[in-house]
């Protein structure tokens, strides 16, 4: 029985996790014969959107009171992380991956990334254990794995974005999946294509799939 950690980044796709992506990635691991712990990272969220306007509001969240929504409740610090324990890591998609996880979507290329996910993914590539990523997380791995190979999709600004980080990019269409074999690391573009949610349940069960695969 594999043990994934997943790392999710908040609670809506404006402003933290992608809640499809993230939901669907915890359904999949189940029904593939896996078991789950759920992380995210104890600071505040950069901002917080409004999901119905698509305007800032003028409040602070947390980002793992926030991921506690969707984790009901039982949730761990990503600090506390431990890449001994778990076969795999996981990352949903949302913009939280790109502006709290990290500064992807103000600095591009040469954004910096939250330092207790830069130590999860590195430890787990020390461990030689694989990683997952859906949506725009690819690009963030991408940042801390110099010369990966992922996918965004066809989304050309974020494929530039990779390229000048250093990596690769792969196009990929619904549901496909994009193997580096090297550092092990499964992708696949989710909501960054114009996508349903049965497309994005097909993107994250092939990567959970292929994840137990490595």
């Amino acid at each position: 029985m594999k043990k994934f950690a997943v790392v999710l980044s908040g609670c809506g796709v404006y402003d933290g996790a992608e809640i499809h992506e993230a939901t669907l990635t915890l359904l999949a691991i189940l029904k593939n014969g896996g078991t789950y712990d759920v992380f995210a990272p104890n600071i505040n969220q950069h901002h917080v959107i409004n999901h119905i306007t698509g305007e800032e509001m003028k409040e602070t969240r947390n980002v793992l009171v926030e991921s506690a929504r969707i984790a009901r409740g039982k949730i761990k610090d990503l600090a506390d992380f431990d890449a001994s324990s778990y076969d795999i890591l996981i990352f949903p998609g949302g913009f939280g991956v790109a502006k709290n996880l990290s500064t992807l979507a103000f600095d591009g290329a040469s954004c910096k990334v939250d330092l207790n996910m830069e130590k999860a993914v590195l430890d787990m590539v020390k461990a030689t254990k694989p990683i997952g990523a859906l949506c725009i997380a690819p690009a963030v791995i991408a940042k801390i794995i110099q010369g990966a190979l992922v996918t965004v999709g066809n989304d050309e600004p974020t494929i530039q974005a990779i390229e000048n980080m250093g990596s690769n990019h792969q196009k990929a269409t619904h549901g496909e999946i994009v193997v580096d074999e090297a550092f092990k690391i499964v992708s696949t573009p989710c909501y960054m294509l114009d996508a349903n949610i049965l497309q994005i349940a097909e993107g994250a069960e092939n990567v959970v799939k292929k994840l137990m695969q490595l």
